[in-house]
């Protein structure tokens, strides 16, 4: 169900930009999902979303936009991706995040963009704008098989789909990175997976690579995420509460020898740990007296 909801405030404001991508302003202009990714950790409690399959539609948001941005003295860059992704499929009708990228692209602002869907593309000659100061997309990607993906993100794109979007956006020179999290026990702690992963990473342009080899369960999520395991592979929920038991890390058994073949792939094809983040431009003094 799709709601709209006036918001007060759309960009939050970090004193310093995060050390993963340098976002500086956090924009959401939905909240809930309709990818629906059955080990979400935005279900978790301490989030205070009641119904996650219920999409809150900032409705106001681009009025908002524009009005917080004329005041911005800081240029940083904006992120999205946080409680929701920009891409879930009410965007196809609602075009909230393309509305925003334009936004964005007139006050020359930097942008970041997570997510799972190649409804990026729409956006594409706009990023290509956005660019000129600084543009990054990233991907989550877990699994390089569609089927199993189907099974854990039952309302996502292909991951084919996702491959295919990077390849597009890398060939028009915007830096493309995946999140490879998380990596779930017992279901994708397979060498293989990994293998696979990375190796379609670097036939897609990909620049860089940020793993977690585990997950997060927190009150809330936790109870979603078993009862779907219970669905989809019976008796596995025993294997997770013996490990992890009210654990929020949750590692997986393999998770070192995860590490060093993913470190080995990634510096065999020059693949970067983390992103390249905006950096501004300092301002040059002029001499005195014209010299």
């Amino acid at each position: 169900m799709i709601k709209e909801i006036q918001a007060k405030v759309l960009l939050t404001h970090t004193r310093n930009p995060d050390g993963w991508f340098g976002v500086r302003y956090n924009m959401n202009l939905y909240r809930g999902c309709e990818h629906q990714c059955i080990y979400c950790d935005s279900r978790s409690e301490c989030y205070g979303i009641e119904n996650f399959a219920d999409v809150l539609v900032k409705v106001n948001a681009i009025d908002l936009l524009r009005k917080e941005l004329s005041r911005k003295r800081i240029k940083g860059t904006i992120g999205t991706g946080a409680m929701s992704d920009p891409y879930t499929p009410a965007e196809a009708r609602l075009n909230m995040t393309g509305q925003a990228l334009r936004v964005i692209a007139e006050f020359g602002f930097p942008v970041h963009l997570a997510t799972k869907s190649d409804m990026v593309l729409r956006d594409l000659h706009t990023l290509v704008e956005i660019n000129k100061v600084h543009a990054s997309v990233c991907f989550t990607v877990t699994t390089a098989d569609d089927e199993l993906a189907g099974k854990l993100e039952p309302g996502a794109p292909t991951v084919s789909a996702r491959f295919r979007a990077m390849s597009i956006l890398s060939d028009h020179g915007i830096q493309v990175g995946i999140l490879m999290m998380p990596i779930l026990p017992f279901i994708e702690d397979s060498e293989e997976n990994i293998v696979q992963i990375v190796t379609r990473a670097h036939e897609s342009g990909v620049t860089f690579i940020m793993p977690w080899f585990g997950m997060s369960l927190r009150t809330g999520q936790r109870e979603y995420y078993y009862d779907k395991l219970d669905t989809l592979y019976p008796g596995l929920r025993d294997q997770y509460q013996r490990r992890f038991g009210s654990r929020y890390v949750c590692e997986c058994n393999n998770a070192r020898r995860l590490a060093q073949v993913f470190d080995e792939l990634r510096a065999r094809y020059g693949i970067a740990a983390d992103s390249k983040h905006y950096q501004p431009h300092a301002a040059k003094q002029l001499p005195l007296f014209g010299l």
